[in-house]
């Protein structure tokens, strides 16, 4: 006898799947928070190796435990077995277009092999972080490989200096270096996400780590997730100009075509991590922050107009672009820059996962045709 069936909304929107201490997002008033900390005021003023650390141990470390975690990720981007995956890649890459994001989706569960890393249902909680550690460290340096020359680290510098220099080719500024942590310290983690539940389901098989940062990845390359940043800076661009904001926008909206950018599943106010990057960016100065200013302004004015009582916002993705563009990254690295910051949360919500016995495993409701009694 099939068992009663719980029906739930669409896309399971509002539907609390688990209990996680990792992050909590509050839509209706417009914040979110890593642990116990709030996530906006760390992306303002830590490492992206403390927030790091915070989300899979569990707090923030001290400066011995920093200096010993920050000793650890580098150890594991120097790895033998890592180079020896990127080699085989960009040789793969030299003769098909393999792109970075398709590269690294395809690095992990290489490097786990190599590393003979085992399912996490086999492994204890220090066997999981010292493999969700060294696969969330490689992130980095196969999607700047892959991109670029291959450019050896500069010394004495953290993570997110030397992704700057390894993709761009150029020593960031300090001001880049501060811009580009604050939008990878923001974008770690957002509760239960498209790809951090992806995650969730595959760790709850007892999969090993990269199986799960492989399907995670792969949700994350979607336009209606992970995808947006560079389509905000097409639409940027396809514009040009202040005076050709309204008209467009109001084409876009009558054809039915979403504005990449605006909107949130999850936001009924103004997303705090938006807020923080047009901060951020307002600080570089110049037209194209301006510009960018123009546009969120009419196109909030004309959703609130001809979408009423919505509350459809500009979202993390919109300054998210302005800002990785003045760091210097090429559109194409947007939303792999993006995977770089998840990767962190992806890990911390394997970790979490792992130690919960129980398999994910939703019914469907079946509509095809019955076959009788």
């Amino acid at each position: 006898m099939q068992s009663t069936l719980i029906d739930v909304p669409r896309g399971l929107a509002g539907v609390a799947v688990a209990d996680t201490a990792i992050s909590d997002v509050n839509g209706a008033e417009g914040y979110y928070q890593y642990r116990e900390h709030s996530a906006v005021e760390l992306a303002r003023t830590a490492s992206f190796e403390e927030v790091w650390h915070l989300l899979v141990v569990g707090h923030l470390p001290s400066g011995s435990e920093l200096g010993a975690f920050s000793e650890r990720v580098q150890a594991a981007q120097r790895s033998a077995e890592l180079a020896r995956v990127i080699g085989s890649l960009r040789g793969g890459a030299a003769q098909t277009s393999l792109t970075p994001l398709a590269g690294l989706k395809a690095a992990w569960p290489l490097l786990s092999a190599a590393r003979g890393m085992r399912p996490v249902y086999d492994l204890d909680d220090d066997g999981r972080l010292a493999d969700a550690v060294e696969l969330a460290a490689a992130a980095p340096i196969v999607l700047a490989a892959l991109h670029g020359a291959g450019r050896d680290a500069l010394p004495g510098r953290g993570v997110v200096a030397n992704y700057l220099f390894q993709v761009t080719g150029r020593v960031p500024s300090a001001a880049q270096e501060r811009a580009l942590t604050a939008y990878l310290v923001a974008a770690m983690d957002h509760g239960f996400n498209a790809s951090t539940f992806t995650a969730r389901v595959i760790a709850s098989t007892g999969a090993d780590v990269a199986s799960s940062l492989a399907g995670a990845l792969g949700a994350l390359s979607g336009p209606l997730h992970g995808g947006a940043p560079a389509r905000a800076l097409d639409s940027l661009d396809e514009v040009g100009s202040p005076e050709r904001i309204e008209p467009w926008v109001r084409a876009q909206l009558a054809a039915g075509r979403r504005i990449m950018g605006f909107g949130h599943a999850v936001y009924r106010t103004v997303d705090p991590r938006s807020a923080l990057l047009k901060e951020v960016a307002r600080g570089f100065g110049g037209a194209r922050v301006e510009f960018a200013a123009q546009f969120e302004e009419s196109v909030e004015r004309l959703l609130a107009e001809l979408k009423p009582g919505r509350e459809l916002h500009a979202n993390v993705e919109f300054y998210a672009a302005v800002v990785m563009e003045l760091c210097g990254l090429p559109r194409e690295m947007l939303t792999p820059t993006f995977a770089v910051a998840r990767t962190i949360g992806w890990t911390a919500h394997v970790l979490e996962q792992a130690r919960d016995p129980k398999i994910i495993r939703p019914s469907a409701r079946f509509v095809g045709p019955s076959l009788g009694a």
